[in-house]
């Protein structure tokens, strides 16, 4: 090869018989040969050229006691400079010394012993934490965003023993970070427990149906306020600001079947309602016409009891006067009682001086009786005169009274 056509190895030893390390030929125990093939390091002489490069840089020496000093003191002023610290504005700087809480500080620049004296932990203060109770969201395995749902946290038991599927999800701030570091081991598997077990105590008191629909917003509340009791008998440091609920379904096995049951449900809450409105209707107007009636009889009665009071009023008047004055009154009782009886009525009137009398003529009504009239009914307004065959009295008609001539000829 060709560093051994120059009497060299393969680090350029070259003619000059050196080894790899550039050192000249050496005798191995004193043999008069000299050594072939590579040389190991000298460490002794890279020792000793490390020292005199310091003692080159170290002022008086390296051995000396100012040179020391220096670097003592250097490593102290590293030490003591590792103890500056920055706090962010969204975190407060928690300082422990000898792993016990010592002090909280403020965002900003600040300073503690070096460790292991003080350490120092920053949690954030302000950042909203997110639990997701019944499902996990984030990226699949091909990379797309989607949702993973965990059965064993998302099913619980109404009050009214069916089973529903809840998906929430709680948001919670550090309030008190010492509480926070030094009272709960593991916070987010602490928050997920303590969620999950107040929204099964709050779902097992409400009704499934109440939970599917209007008692969603309390479900939220009492669970959140639950879930903050529990957290603060942990003195976790853990403040709730909002607890929401993703998703409130039956089992996916009998959604069709509970789907079915609601359907009937609404149904029957309209026919419930149709009838009620119907019942509104018609009660009512019943009511009315009962109250009309009612009022109708009562008119009726009064304008009863009054007619017959004052006939009686009446009736007593005409007997005060008959007790009074018999003769007049028996009279006047005569004529009114005539005159209603007669005044509708067809009359035919004769003079007295012809009653008894041989001259009179039977009067016969063929004309009414021709139209279809009753006998002795003459029409009005008709006269009807009989004379003796000596030229006896007159008989004079008038349309007030209905009298049926004798056939003899007697007086009427």
């Amino acid at each position: 090869m060709f560093w051994l056509s120059q009497g060299g190895g393969p680090w350029g030893g070259g003619p000059r018989g050196g080894g790899p390390w550039g050192g000249g030929p050496r005798n191995n125990g004193g043999g008069s040969g000299p050594r072939r093939g590579p040389y190991p390091p000298d460490f002794e002489d890279l020792l000793r050229r490390g020292q005199d490069r310091v003692r080159r840089l170290m002022p008086g020496g390296f051995g000396a006691g100012s040179g020391i000093a220096v670097v003592i003191l250097a490593v102290l002023v590293i030490w003591l400079a590792s103890g500056f610290y920055r706090v962010l504005p969204d975190e407060v700087g928690i300082v422990l010394r000898f792993g016990a809480y010592n002090r909280t500080t403020q965002p900003g620049l600040n300073y503690h012993l070096p460790g292991p004296i003080e350490t120092v932990l920053t949690p954030s203060v302000t950042r909203v934490n997110r639990t997701e109770i019944g499902f996990r969201s984030g990226a699949s395995e091909l990379g797309q965003a989607g949702v993973r749902l965990v059965p064993e946290e998302a099913l619980m038991l109404t009050g009214d023993e069916n089973i529903v599927d809840i998906n929430f999800t709680v948001f919670w701030v550090i309030d008190d970070a010492k509480a926070y570091l030094f009272n709960i081991r593991d916070p987010e598997l602490t928050v997920k427990s303590a969620a999950e077990s107040a929204m099964r105590e709050v779902v097992g008191e409400t009704p499934i149906a109440q939970a599917l629909a209007e008692g969603r917003a309390k479900i939220e509340a009492d669970t959140r306020e639950l879930l903050q009791s529990i957290l603060d008998s942990y003195s976790a440091g853990i403040q709730i600001t909002q607890l929401q609920l993703q998703r409130v379904d039956p089992p996916a096995e009998v959604i069709d079947a509970f789907r079915d049951v609601q359907a009937a449900l609404a149904d029957q809450a309209r026919l419930r309602n149709e009838a009620e409105t119907y019942r509104n209707g018609i009660i009512p107007g019943a009511r009315g016409d009962a109250v009309q009636i009612e009022q109708q009889g009562e008119g009726y009665r009064l304008a009863t009891v009054a007619r017959a009071q004052g006939d009686a009023a009446r009736f007593l008047s005409v007997f005060h006067a008959f007790k009074a004055a018999q003769d007049v009154t028996t009279e006047r009782l005569y004529l009114e009682t005539m005159e209603e009886v007669l005044k509708n009525s067809n009359k035919v009137i004769l003079d007295k001086s012809a009653q008894g009398g041989n001259g009179v003529l039977p009067f016969l009504p063929l004309p009414t009786l021709g139209s279809g009239g009753k006998a002795g009914a003459l029409p009005p307004g008709s006269a009807l005169g009989a004379m003796a065959p000596g030229g006896g009295s007159q008989a004079q008609s008038s349309d007030t009274a209905t009298s049926t001539p004798q056939p003899s000829g007697g007086q009427q």
